[in-house]
């Protein structure tokens, strides 16, 4: 479980393909000392587990159900990405419940700067726009962001990045047509997952059902 609040900027030391997928050495000087074997580590916003410490790199093993739903197969050593470890029980809640699975990729439509606020839209996949609401929790990249303004018809959101986020984040070297993890809130799922059970309840509950139990 992680907050969505990006730690350190990583880089991508080396990559390795296997039969399993592919191995991600990833620099990381600000996090290394709290890094061990079999810790979580959020990716860019996909929770990977640490396999090797070396120095101030750890290595982890990317699936190849992951290189495909994720931005992780497009990586090349050099790149930069964002990392955070997974919160302790007495961490502070900063950003809000983000669990580092990976729903969709999206697509950067627009980078718009104020100063050094910047506004970005990213369109993602029609199945997706239901969870994701005007000033609700977003995840991208790993980031959490709030929703500024939402467009279902083109499944467009906007998200509004301070100067600080844009600074210490691989935003600041996204551009449009960037594709971007996305997480969003698993509040939303868990309601409609709810509200199903309740819709689906009476049917289930019906005289015949009791007839069958023998009551």
């Amino acid at each position: 479980m992680f907050t969505g609040l990006v730690k350190d900027i990583g880089k991508i030391r080396a990559i390795t393909a296997n039969a399993e997928g592919k191995l991600f050495t990833i620099e990381s000087k600000a996090l290394i000392k709290d890094i061990e074997i079999d810790d979580s580590v959020s990716v860019n916003g996909a929770c990977q587990t640490a396999v090797k410490i070396n120095g101030d790199c750890f290595t982890v093993q990317a699936v190849h159900t992951t290189l495909q739903k994720t931005t992780l197969g497009n990586l090349r050593v050099g790149d930069n990405v964002n990392l955070e470890l997974a919160m302790r029980l007495s961490d502070r809640l900063g950003g809000h419940i983000v669990q580092g699975h990976v729903n969709d990729v999206g697509t950067i439509i627009s980078i718009d700067s104020r100063g050094n606020n910047y506004t970005v839209r990213i369109q993602v996949g029609i199945d997706q726009m239901k969870y994701i609401v005007k000033e609700g929790s977003i995840t991208i990249d790993g980031i959490s962001l709030t929703v500024s303004d939402v467009d279902k018809e083109g499944r467009i959101f906007t998200v509004s990045i301070i100067p600080h986020t844009w600074m210490n984040t691989v935003l600041k070297n996204r551009y449009n047509g960037s594709l971007v993890n996305i997480e969003v809130d698993i509040l939303g799922k868990y309601i409609e997952s709810l509200l199903g059970i309740k819709q689906s309840g009476p049917a289930i509950m019906s005289d015949e059902w009791f007839r069958s139990k023998g009551y």
